[in-house]
């Protein structure tokens, strides 16, 4: 795992083999983790937060953008261990909790080999979801994030918007993976596009994607014009 720093002192990424998650950290020293890795990275970000010279019981949330293996893999375990309360959308929250399946994409030909590279991560748990949020909460961290119900790539996806700091959690809604994308293996794609161009409407200086370095240039700019084009194809 690769640990990068975003914004010193307040945000850095933890970068696994395939996918990444996000470590937010407040004045008072409390930190949320926005989604949480694959299921056998519970050790890794734990000493990331100690290479930090935190205490991983000032993990006070985990937010999570949606129900994918990749992302939620590790919640349960470190929510047990640190006291940390497990958020996600209402809708994602049954399939979370494994009272669901996982919904299945409608994938495009390019994705199905990326699809199945990605299944090679382990399957996550069953993961408790203590809060089930709906678009527009507030929640108490980055002074007033705020859920952004971003559906598409699944149901119950949402983006964290941090308005006061100009931060954008997307999700797997976007990619960044080479460019700025709509994401892949989506189960409603127009729907996905639909999200993508909400959260681009947003405008943050800097945005934080599922897959792919973080934007922290023109990122207004390049979120519009990908939001209002086709993606490129391999």
């Amino acid at each position: 795992m690769d640990l990068v720093e975003i914004l010193p002192e307040q945000l850095h990424m933890l970068r696994f083999p395939i996918g990444q998650a996000y470590l937010w950290r407040d004045g008072d020293g409390s930190l949320t983790l926005i989604d949480a890795g694959h299921r056998s990275s519970a050790p890794e970000i734990e000493q990331a937060i100690r290479s930090l010279g935190h205490a991983p019981n000032q993990l006070a949330r985990i937010v999570l953008t949606h129900c994918h293996r990749d992302h939620v893999g590790a919640a349960d375990e470190l929510a047990d261990r640190w006291g940390a309360r497990v958020l996600a959308h209402r809708l994602e929250a049954p399939v979370i909790r494994g009272e669901q399946p996982v919904p299945d994409p409608v994938l495009l030909d390019w994705e199905i080999p990326l699809y199945e590279h990605g299944m090679t991560v382990p399957e996550a748990p069953p993961t408790r979801v203590d809060i089930e949020v709906r678009d527009g909460d507030v929640l108490p961290f980055g002074d007033g994030a705020v859920v952004v119900h971003s559906p598409g790539h699944t149901p119950g996806s949402i983006g964290i918007h941090l308005p006061r700091h100009g931060v954008l959690f997307t999700g797997d809604c976007v990619a960044g993976v080479g460019q700025v994308m709509l994401g892949v293996f989506n189960v409603d794609r127009e729907q996905a596009r639909a999200s993508f161009r909400r959260l681009a409407a947003l405008a943050p200086s800097v945005a934080c994607f599922g897959h792919g370095d973080p934007l922290t240039e023109d990122t207004a700019s390049v979120l519009r014009t990908a939001a209002t084009s086709s993606p490129a194809l391999p």
